[in-house]
């Protein structure tokens, strides 16, 4: 069994503390949800925990397996068993998945006869699992892709990654009913085939609904306020993140700071923000 704690964590962006202190233990085959408002947090612990360059650790701990994974560079984490599905994933012009795919796997030296000559088939297969057209497959990656598409074809990198644990940013964004099911079941899928861990990013419950969650944690204020079951989701239904922090005497819903432009919204790749 692999494990993935995050201990104490602090993180700044320009020079403004945004992470309080996070503490999260994530075992294989377990789905976590981390739930909270715009500005609370939520997407610079996903780019923190990858590695984002441009991100200040001020403090604490992120060790996968018990190897500390802060400070090495963002290839090194993926490599060690770690994924992220962005909120907003980038255009790769010219490049097919099964090419990028194809070098991910020789970096982190998986094995020919699993991953190798029998890439194409494993893709085909995901790509129908998935219920992603073939045409897409052909193109670079996430070019012309509408939102749901892009969602789809993140999960299909996935599943023919087979990491360790997945940190999932806002993948519901974007999807309509059948495909946040469909990304849901093969999701949960490789939570039982291949023992992966999740730490599902999520404003809404709507996700919870098909990706059924073992630990919701509701983070506000760049703080986990509160960790529960499943009826957690129920209850920030019932009161929202307002009524929770009042019920907890939380002031802080976000946290301010400068703004900021969103290398992620640029649908291409002009530049890397993990370099």
């Amino acid at each position: 069994m692999s494990t993935l704690q995050i201990e104490g964590l602090r993180v700044a962006v320009g020079g403004h503390e945004i992470l309080r202190g996070v503490d999260l233990e994530l075992a294989s085959g377990e789905v976590h949800a981390l739930m909270g408002p715009n500005g609370s947090g939520k997407s610079t612990l996903a780019h923190a925990l990858m590695g984002r360059s441009d991100y200040e650790i001020r403090g604490g701990h992120l060790r996968l397996d018990g190897e500390e994974l802060l400070g090495l560079p963002t290839w090194q984490r993926a490599e060690r068993g770690l994924f992220l599905a962005m909120q907003y994933p980038v255009e790769v012009p010219g490049v097919r998945a099964i090419d990028l795919l194809g070098v991910a796997l020789r970096g982190r030296a998986a094995s020919a006869d699993a991953h190798g000559n029998g890439l194409d088939a494993r893709l085909a297969a995901e790509a129908e699992r998935l219920h992603v057209d073939a045409q897409f497959l052909a193109r670079g990656v996430n070019v012309e892709f509408s939102g749901g598409e892009k969602k789809r074809a993140e999960t299909l990198q996935l599943a023919v990654l087979e990491p360790k644990f997945a940190v999932l940013d806002e993948i519901d964004s974007g999807l309509d009913v059948d495909a946040l099911r469909d990304v849901s079941r093969r999701i949960e899928a490789m939570t039982d085939e291949n023992r992966l861990g999740v730490l599902a990013i999520t404003h809404y419950a709507r996700l919870l609904t098909e990706l059924r969650p073992d630990r919701v944690h509701v983070l506000l204020g760049g703080r986990i306020v509160q960790s529960g079951g499943p009826e957690l989701a129920d209850t920030l239904e019932r009161v929202g993140y307002e009524g929770l922090a009042a019920e907890l005497g939380v002031e802080d819903l976000a946290v301010e700071a400068e703004a900021e432009s969103d290398p992620f919204a640029d649908p291409t790749l002009e530049s890397n923000p993990f370099t």
